[in-house]
């Protein structure tokens, strides 16, 4: 068995190279953010250590917080399972700490990853490297000070770049080499020392910022008005705006464990295990079955949701049986059917039976 483990290793340069090891993707798991807080409090304890570089083993970052934990709450009810460590260790221990630290990222670094990543001083990223808050498709929102948006597009290195939540992009053999320099050049300050907490030159006048969170909201209202964990995300984001990047992470803190009680979060979470669960069957996806060709698709209903799987079906070249029992149902979904300019009767059948 792979063990789960945090190492640290002081060059010397000054630098303690902190990685993350648990494989395949790194996963902030309980003992990996115990590990880290240990790791972090040797380094200031040590003389011998001038700055830090965080990073993962085997060529990705970290995929992010363990959501197997997930499962357990919701089966259990019980919230006190979920680490409690955006404001100890990510924001007191790591970004408030006198010693400067810097994110050497490849791969990937998702959700808790990549807040990992933010807490940092600096961050350093391989070419093409992943990067992604997708709490909000899991139905809850960044728990470790990363609630910045409403979406959970994931983009890469070379687009963070120019967003500027990336320092430098830089080949995967030099990324180590550049990581360690950035670190020694901010406690130099040769680079800038930048606690991104408290970062406001991007924010403009409180009356701006309300006026975008505003429409924030009433887009959220029209694109999920089901979903609380968007109106949540942009609740925190006001608070951190108005009140400070503290009291933002401390409201941070206590609406991410709410919600991971949440319907949608239990719906959500499922969906996502389901997926993974269904892509490995034994005996099915491990023996190089080919899925057949479709020719011919019945939709039974012409109804809104009905009639534009039909259309979809239609679109992708496949024969198709509309059925419906009722006449004037089946005519609105004909009618919403040739709506598009794309879909003709050819290679459709509507039955009204």
């Amino acid at each position: 068995m792979v063990e789960v483990k945090v190492t640290m290793e002081v060059g010397n340069d000054g630098v303690a190279i902190i990685t993350i090891s648990n494989p395949p993707v790194n996963a902030l798991a309980i003992p990996i953010l115990a590990g880290l807080k240990e790791k972090y409090t040797e380094a200031m304890r040590r003389d011998d250590v001038k700055a830090i570089v965080v990073i993962g083993k085997g060529g990705k970052f970290s995929g992010g917080f363990d959501i197997n934990v997930f499962q357990s709450v919701h089966k259990t009810g019980d919230i006190s399972g979920l680490p409690d460590e955006s404001v100890d260790l990510f924001v007191n221990t790591i970004e408030d700490a006198k010693k400067p630290s810097v994110a050497a990222i490849e791969g990937l670094a998702l959700g808790g990853g990549l807040e990992l990543a933010m807490c940092c001083h600096a961050r350093i990223a391989a070419p093409k490297t992943q990067l992604s808050l997708p709490e909000l498709s899991l139905g809850i929102i960044p728990g470790f000070g990363g609630t910045t948006a409403v979406l959970s597009k994931p983009i890469i290195a070379e687009e963070g770049r120019k967003l500027g939540l990336i320092d430098a992009v830089v080949p995967s053999e030099e990324l180590l080499k550049v990581a360690r320099k950035w670190a020694l050049d901010i406690l130099e300050r040769r680079k800038p020392w930048i606690r991104s907490l408290h970062r406001t030159d991007k924010l403009g006048s409180l009356s701006e910022a309300c006026d975008v969170l505003k429409m924030a909201r009433q887009q959220a209202k029209q694109t999920a008005p089901i979903m609380p964990q968007r109106q949540a995300c942009l609740d925190v984001i006001e608070e951190g705006i108005v009140h400070g990047g503290y009291s933002g992470v401390l409201k941070e803190a206590k609406v991410s464990k709410q919600l991971v009680l949440s319907d949608v979060s239990k719906g959500l979470v499922h969906v996502f295990f389901a997926q993974r669960t269904t892509s490995k069957i034994p005996a099915v996806t491990n023996v190089g079955l080919k899925p057949r060709p479709i020719k011919k698709v019945a939709v039974i209903g012409g109804g809104l949701m009905g009639s534009g799987i039909a259309t979809a079906l239609i679109l992708s070249d496949i024969y198709v049986v509309l059925k419906e029992i009722n006449s004037e149902y089946l005519l609105k979904g004909i009618k919403s059917i040739e709506g598009s300019q794309l879909v003709h009767r050819r290679g459709t059948i509507f039955v009204c039976s």
